[in-house]
């Protein structure tokens, strides 16, 4: 059994939480890239405890990919 660590962006970057908050309201594509963070985060979870069976290829793609979104994200909140 993995680590399991939780990826929500406010745990991730607690100092921006307010940011996060105000852009999710009212910036449709952070709403959006935040919603795909979200669910490819779920996605990961639910592989780390084999809750979705997938080959350990497959899981570090999506772990590149919720990185590469989390950094899109966070220049996104330093930004704003």
């Amino acid at each position: 059994m993995h680590d399991l660590h939780h990826h929500s962006l406010a745990l991730e970057f607690p100092e921006h939480k307010d940011t996060i908050h105000t852009l999710k309201m009212n910036d449709a594509h952070f709403k959006k890239l935040l919603g795909d963070y979200e669910t490819l985060s779920k996605t990961i979870e639910n592989i780390e405890t084999e809750i979705t069976p997938a080959d350990a290829s497959h899981e570090a793609a999506l772990k590149m990919q919720r990185v590469h979104l989390k950094d899109t994200l966070y220049k996104l909140l330093v930004a704003a």
